[in-house]
This record gives C-alpha cells, sequence and structure tokens, in this order.
C-alpha cells in the first residue's frame, strides 16, 4: 500500500519543493514506485521535473475540483519509476472555489481513493501557507515531512504548524503522523546553522532526521535545467545527502524494505 507524505511548512524557502523532487529522485533510485503531486499553484515542482505547464491539460487543479481521474493527471518524468501531477496557477483559485463545497478538506482524499495501488510512496508538494489547499494534503495524508531552513525563526514556523497538525488529527485525519523534521539549507561553517540544530533536536528527539540537507550550489543550480540534483550531478554533497535522506525515510519504514534496502539504509 503507497504511504502518502505531505511536505508542508507554512514558511515559504525551506525547502519543500526541492525535498520532493530530490528525495522523490532517490527513492526511485532505489527501485520504489513514486508518484509526486504538485499542489503549489507556483508549480516550481512541475518546471523542476522538466514538465511543461502550458501543455498539461489535466493536472492537480482538475484532480482537486474531480475534472479528472489521478491516472489522467499523471504524466512521466525523465526518472525511471517516478510520475508527477502537475500544477497550474489555476489552483491558486481552488481555495475560493471549494469554499461553497461539501467536505471540501477531503476533496484529495477522494480522488486519491483506489487509485494508488501502483505506488510505494506518494508526495504531496504543499504551498507555503496553512489555507485549504494543505488542509486538503494534509487530511488525504498518512504522514508529514516538514522541511525547515537552518535559520533563527524555525522554531516558531514548526510551533504553528505543529498546532495545525493536532488540529486535522482532531477532526479531519486522526491517523495523520509526523515522518520526520528535516534540517535544510544547514552550513557546518556558520554558528548559527549548529544553535538551531541543537535547538530543534533538544525540543523534538528522534522525530528530527540524522540526516542534514547541506547549502549546496548543486542544488540550486539543478531545477533551472529541468532536473533533480541527481540527474545534474550526482556526486555533490547534496546528492549523497538526499541519498542518505531516501535510505532513511525507508529505515523508518522497514517491513516494506527489502534486505538490500535495509543494508543500503
Amino acid at each position: 500500500m503507497a504511504k502518502v507524505i505531505a511536505l508542508s511548512n507554512q514558511k515559504g524557502g525551506v525547502g519543500k519543493t526541492t525535498t520532493a523532487m530530490n528525495l522523490s529522485t532517490c527513492l526511485a533510485a532505489y527501485g520504489k514506485r513514486v508518484l509526486v503531486v504538485d499542489f503549489d499553484p507556483q508549480g516550481n515542482t512541475t518546471t523542476g521535473f522538466n514538465v511543461d505547464k502550458q501543455q498539461t491539460e489535466n493536472n492537480s487543479y482538475s484532480l482537486l475540483m474531480g475534472n479528472c481521474t489521478l491516472a489522467e493527471a499523471v504524466q512521466e518524468t525523465s526518472v525511471p519509476g517516478l510520475h508527477v501531477v502537475p500544477s497550474t496557477i489555476h489552483l491558486s483559485g481552488a481555495e475560493v472555489e471549494l469554499v461553497p463545497a461539501l467536505a471540501r478538506e477531503r476533496k484529495l482524499k477522494e480522488a486519491f481513493d483506489g487509485q494508488l495501488d501502483g505506488y510505494d510512496y506518494v508526495f504531496i508538494d504543499c504551498p507555503p501557507s496553512l489555507g485549504l489547499l494543505t488542509l486538503n494534503a494534509l487530511t488525504a495524508a498518512q504522514e508529514i515531512l516538514v522541511p525547515v531552513q537552518c535559520e533563527f525563526f524555525a522554531m516558531e514556523g514548526l510551533s504553528q504548524l505543529f498546532k495545525t497538525v493536532e488540529l486535522v488529527k482532531k477532526n479531519l485525519n486522526p491517523s495523520l503522523d509526523i515522518t520526520g523534521v528535516l534540517l535544510t539549507m544547514y552550513d557546518k561553517r556558520n554558528n548559527l546553522s549548529s544553535l538551531v540544530e541543537r535547538e530543534v533536536r533538544d525540543h523534538l528527539g528522534s522525530k528530527v532526521f540524522a540526516t542534514t540537507i547541506p547549502r549546496n550550489v548543486r542544488v540550486s543550480e539543478a531545477p533551472s535545467f529541468g532536473r533533480p540534483v541527481m540527474l545534474y550531478d550526482v556526486k555533490c554533497n547534496g546528492s549523497q545527502a538526499y541519498m542518505k535522506l531516501a535510505a532513511e525515510v525507508m529505515r523508518r519504514d522497514l517491513p516494506s524494505c527489502s534486505d538490500e534496502e535495509r543494508v543500503a539504509a
């Protein structure tokens, strides 16, 4: 059964899209069947996989509004075993259009029901807000992965997000759990990164991934070439960090891993 993971943080620029692209690519490299749902109206994940937003009749907006099935919205990528549901700017209007709808927070979950059998992992790249789109993602997901930039206001944003998760668990999705908190843009030369890491680990303990994602120019460059960093520069520090993260994600889900993957993890 597919594991559905929402990547969410109401603060922008923390590495949600970068993590969605590169973690999914690394899991596909391990032989997993992966789907990424671009649920951000900006559509950066779509662009990062070199999918033309203007040429996609069916997308995450169509899926959310019930105008197409998941199978109709899925697009292939250049990564074997990895598919994407693209986004367009039309998704920004969905929050208003869904206001009068019955069970509006469950539209994405309804679109997923019975349609995910072909995947091991499904990642939902959420917008940088806690609006109706994110609520749909959290209601459809089993887990949430929270990227956090190593900066001063990291804990403040986490606190608000965790309150939202508790509200979603109470009212919409009792089974929602936190996969983990991922520290991104880590600079070992910067004392602030170390201070933020220590504070986050002191507060959240094992919920924080052991892997940290370094600040790496190759990771930043890769999307402009329409590629995940693994296909752009497999040997760079960013690629190696995301491979370690993929192994750690699988290690937290050992029953679905093969013996070879357990060794790699």
